[in-house]
């Protein structure tokens, strides 16, 4: 007993510490997750901290951020100072957390808060406190927490600018009134209420206007006093995953007019025979009603309606029905619809679709006179049932037909079928097999557009009429596109496999043209502006090459940008290489790379024209006579001052103009040379070796002779100086500064006629003796014998 009373308190100290050390783990736990930045800000001031593992809403949020999204993550409670420094917050993103509770003033400080999300927590109520002070807040999401209803008042009385709701979950099954008090218009309601069972007469009412509400429910009660509340507030009203059951009671009980209701939608819901005939009867009072759809709903029946009273109820006032992807089981049993021509005859549009639909009776099909739209796409239309369909007198009035996605096989035969349609102006038979197109077709006289996209057609042929004005041959097989088409004013020829823009002229009112995809390289300049009334081309996706005419035309085409549909990020360069991958509009090529030819010829020419300028400069100055004449000293300077006395063969080299040679030929050679002793003289035209360069001639020649004799005259200075060839011995005779050369003049002559560059000339005439050719024969024996003298010495 006395061990007992001992550990009791023992076990009870334990607990106490237990229990502190939790307390304390938690507030540590706390303080440090308070703590958690949110480094993810960028420069718009948008905070992404989704996805984080964050327990609690970060510290450090500033005025500044304006987006705050913590989607994802742990939070479980909201905090009075969480979001207390955030004045300036437009969204705040809180869906897909843990969130149980939030402090009645958290939103206290985010009044210009627009959007807030609070969709799949765990909110067991809705506070209006929470909502109190958003007085800007536009869009509200609460579906996905585990509250059963909206409480006993209105959570939303105070947010005036609320334009979209979404709210209810799987345990949401009451709806007060009152619950929307202080709501008057709506862009969209959304209402999750599968199990939604409960719901208050008028709780709807206060709400003015929505202009969208979908609403998930499966009571059919519920259902029908829901649309009795909206009858004068709603403008589309979409129903899911209902079971529709019979409904005695009129959907319009107790309503006035006028109804506001326009559209009504059921998707993901399940009808029976009777309540198809039932809610066909009860839609005739809502006589603002004007289309009805159902989309992936299933009908589980055989099409036994109830056709007498559905005739007896009068007229419908519905204009546009659709039907996409209805599910009938028991399909095969499925009957005509025989007795319900009279309530299709003030129908105007009608969408049957993906619903495995095959034909329309002929009879059935020839009361839709007022319908002008008609979609039968995604069926199983073939050739044979479409003539069916289509027979004689049906569909009078249609304007728009869409049989796309059907299992049509000939071309020739869809054309004859559609010709019965004498009002026809929109054809849509895309996505059919059709392969070769025939060479002639009957179309109606009123067709302006035609689909005839992904039809597997390789070629265009006359058969297309040439009244149209709208012409789609996208994801064909086309390579070519040459029809004449005057009135055409728009071509979409997406996905082929042409490589020039169509012709300008079949085509002269073209207005847009739609080539994408195809092989389309370029474009030229020409072929642009060949199409007069082009405001609108999509060439986008196509390989270009960025040659330097179609870069030249891009960048210098005015308006170009308001023209190309997706330019420039949808219009890249596939070669030259280094610019593949580039936005045509970005590449500018060299001047090398674009006009290499001319480039070239230009440089040619420039270096002929150098050449050119060299030449008559060298000529102007004798800058060849200059470097020939180098050259020649440059030869002479490497052989011996002096020829060896046994290499010396002639008495005198003579250096004379050739219009001084008739003197020098017949006269002085005559005179020396048969002169006792005579003189042996050296004369280029005779003893000169044929073949050797006459550089060498004259240098060998100079160097075998005693004497240089030069015959000066006026040709000789003024001419051509001997033809420049015989002036190269002249570096050689006058560096060596001996008497070597003898001076004749055979008329008088200055020395300061003689050119510049026979410097050493010059000096030798001005400083040394030289004989001159007497006119007088008494003096003429002088001159022989001094000449001889000279020649001796």
């Amino acid at each position: 007993m006395l061990k007992q009373t001992e550990h009791k308190p023992r076990t009870t100290h334990t607990w106490r510490v237990w229990a502190i050390y939790m307390v304390l783990a938690a507030n540590l736990s706390e303080e440090q997750a308070l703590k958690q930045p949110c480094p993810s800000c960028d420069a718009t001031q948008l905070c992404n901290c989704s996805s984080m593992g964050l327990d609690f809403i970060p510290s450090g949020l500033t005025s500044k951020i304006t987006t705050l999204n913590l989607a994802h993550n742990r939070i479980k409670h909201i905090r009075s100072q969480d979001l207390q420094q955030t004045v300036n917050l437009r969204v705040l993103l809180l869906q897909s957390n843990e969130i149980s509770s939030i402090d009645e003033d958290s939103f206290r400080s985010l009044g210009k808060l627009e959007l807030l999300d609070l969709s799949n927590n765990s909110l067991a109520h809705l506070s209006p406190a929470w909502f109190g002070h958003l007085f800007s807040l536009q869009h509200l999401r609460l579906q996905g927490n585990s509250y059963r209803d909206l409480g006993e008042s209105s959570p939303f009385s105070s947010l005036r600018n609320l334009s979209s709701l979404h709210l209810g979950n799987r345990w949401f099954s009451t709806i007060r009134q009152g619950n929307f008090e202080g709501i008057e218009l709506l862009d969209k309601l959304w209402i999750e209420g599968g199990n939604l069972s409960q719901y208050e007469p008028g709780s709807l009412k206060s709400i003015k206007m929505i202009n969208h509400m979908i609403i998930n429910l499966r009571s059919i009660t519920v259902f029908s006093a829901i649309v009795r509340d909206l009858l004068h507030s709603v403008i589309w009203l979409e129903v899911r995953e209902i079971k529709l059951e019979i409904e005695k009671e009129s959907l319009v009980q107790n309503s006035t007019l006028p109804f506001r209701i326009r559209k009504l939608t059921f998707k993901d819901a399940s009808f029976t025979d009777q309540y198809i005939s039932r809610i066909i009867v009860l839609l005739k009072e809502i006589t603002s009603l004007q289309e009805l759809e159902a989309i992936d709903c299933v009908l589980e029946g055989t099409g036994q309606w109830n056709i007498d009273e559905i005739v007896s109820s009068g007229q419908s006032f519905v204009e546009k029905v659709s039907v996409i992807n209805i599910m009938i089981p028991n399909f095969h049993l499925f009957l005509d619809m025989e007795g319900m021509e009279s309530q299709v005859n003030k129908l105007k549009a009608l969408t049957i679709a993906s619903s495995r639909v095959f034909m329309v009776p002929c009879k059935l099909a020839k009361q839709f006179s007022s319908l002008l739209h008609l979609d039968f796409h995604d069926n199983l239309l073939v050739n044979n049932r479409l003539d069916e369909t289509i027979c004689k007198d049906a569909w009078p009035s249609l304007q728009t037909l869409n049989l796309s996605q059907n299992s049509l096989k000939s071309l020739k035969q869809t054309a004859n079928s559609v010709t019965r349609l004498p009002e026809l102006i929109n054809l849509d038979i895309s996505q059919n097999n059709f392969g070769d197109m025939p060479d002639v077709c009957a179309w109606p006289k009123n067709l302006k557009y035609l689909n005839l996209s992904s039809t597997q057609i390789p070629k265009l042929t006359t058969c297309i009429p040439p009244t149209l004005e709208v012409l789609d041959v996208s994801a064909n097989k086309l390579k070519e596109f040459g029809l004449q088409l005057p009135f055409l004013k728009e071509l979409y020829l997406t996905k082929n496999q042409l490589k020039t823009l169509p012709g300008a002229a079949p085509i002269p009112n073209l207005v847009a043209l739609s080539i994408r995809r195809n092989k389309l390289n370029s474009f030229s300049q020409e072929e642009f502006e060949s199409f007069k009334k082009m405001e609108l081309l999509d060439a986008s996706d196509n390989n270009f090459i960025c040659s330097c005419e179609f870069l030249s035309f891009v960048h210098h085409q005015a308006g170009i940008a308001q023209v190309l549909v997706g330019w420039p990020g949808k219009y890249v360069c596939d070669s030259p290489l280094a610019v593949r991958g580039e936005q045509v509009g970005a590449v500018h090529l060299s001047l090398m790379e674009c006009h290499r030819s001319l480039v070239v010829s230009s440089i040619c020419v420039l270096v002929f024209l150098v050449i050119l300028v060299l030449v008559a400069l060298g000529y102007k100055y004798h800058v060849v006579w200059y470097l020939r004449m180098t050259w020649a000293w440059l030869q002479a300077k490497r052989k011996p001052k002096r020829a060896p006395p046994k290499d010396i063969c002639y008495d005198a080299f003579v250096s004379y103009s050739e219009n001084d040679s008739e003197w020098v030929e017949n006269i002085m050679v005559r005179e020396l040379e048969q002169a006792c002793p005579p003189f042996r003289l050296c004369l280029h035209k005779r003893d000169f070796v044929p073949g050797k360069w006459i550089v060498d001639n004259i240098i060998d020649s100079i160097e075998k002779s005693h004497k240089t004799l030069f015959v000066l005259s006026e040709h000789f200075v003024q001419s051509e100086w001997c033809k420049y060839e015989l002036d190269f011995s002249h570096f050689r005779l006058f560096d060596e500064n001996n008497d070597a050369a003898i001076l004749v003049l055979l008329e008088p002559i200055q020395s300061k006629a003689i050119p510049k560059r026979f410097c050493k000339l010059r000096k030798i005439m001005n400083t040394k003796t030289y004989l001159e050719w007497p006119p007088g024969e008494e003096q003429q024996e002088r001159f022989w014998e001094n000449l001889k003298g000279a020649l001796k010495s």
